[in-house]
């Protein structure tokens, strides 16, 4: 089921459900110029009695798109009146890339909603990444509307691994266009400005990493600190896999999730 929720943080989000509404809530949480339609592929497989929950954030595919804030604590504050909305008291939550910050944010600042976390192509922070700034000022900082649809598609082919179908790499190609110029540089400032690293022992959700190998954004480091940070921690590695896997081994991934909420966290929900 496919619905707009209006939120008392101002905007409205495009949200859709699948699975049984008595199951497991699972929170699903985007990338950068990503959308609900981009975790179609993995829902898909994902068990049908959880209770899937996936959210178009503020800025992107067919939500609001305000002047601003594009900042984590704003996208943390719709993700919580989202669940509030929904009825979701706690929930499971999914953070890909840029969700990936928005759900260790989420979990730092609100532990009581959160029962799991998993965490995938994630990074404790972006600030003094040499590769991530060169970019911002060769691609982001002078970016103009209309996104240009070459420019959102070779951003998402630098993602990837292994290849896509056609119709997926259209659908997230065509996505990437609805995010604002503006969106894009005050997203990526916020996240060059942050570093989670010291903030990280706060989580104490049970939480699962899922990293692709092949990854050229955030390197088998970030994936160490976030270990070393968040405690019991785990991490999955897709070998031959880019910065997505959801969308090149989805229905690995939604097995590991599954099973994850199945060892972790199903009994601790129910």
């Amino acid at each position: 089921m496919r619905t707009r929720l209006s939120l008392p943080t101002g905007v409205e989000l495009d949200v859709l459900q699948s699975g049984d509404p008595t199951g497991v809530p699972l929170v699903l949480l985007h990338g950068l110029s990503d959308s609900l339609l981009s975790m179609r592929p993995m829902m898909e497989h994902l068990p049908k009695g959880m209770r899937v929950i996936a959210i178009t954030q503020r800025g992107h595919g067919d939500s609001s798109k305000p002047a601003g804030p594009y900042t984590t604590d704003a996208f943390v504050g719709d993700a919580v009146a989202a669940m509030d909305r929904l009825g979701v008291r706690r929930a499971v939550v999914f953070g890909h890339s840029m969700g990936s910050i928005v759900a260790q944010r989420l979990a730092m600042g609100h532990p009581e909603r959160v029962a799991g976390l998993v965490l995938e192509g994630a990074f404790p922070g972006l600030k003094g990444n040499p590769a991530v700034e060169a970019f911002y000022d060769e691609a982001i900082k002078d970016l103009c509307d209309p996104i240009d649809p070459a420019f959102a598609r070779a951003f998402q082919e630098s993602n990837i691994a292994r290849p896509l179908a056609p119709e997926l790499l259209d659908l997230v190609t065509a996505e990437s266009c609805k995010l604002p110029a503006h969106a894009w540089r005050a997203i990526f400032e916020d996240l060059m400005a942050d570093d989670l690293g010291p903030d990280l022992p706060r989580i104490q959700a049970p939480t699962l990493l899922l990293w692709g190998d092949q990854d050229g954004f955030v390197t088998r480091a970030d994936q160490d600190r976030l270990l070393a940070g968040i405690r019991g921690s785990a991490l999955t590695v897709f070998e031959g896999t880019g910065h997505d896997p959801h969308w090149e081994e989805p229905a690995r991934a939604a097995e590991l999730v599954a099973v994850f909420i199945q060892r972790h966290i199903a009994p601790a929900v129910a």
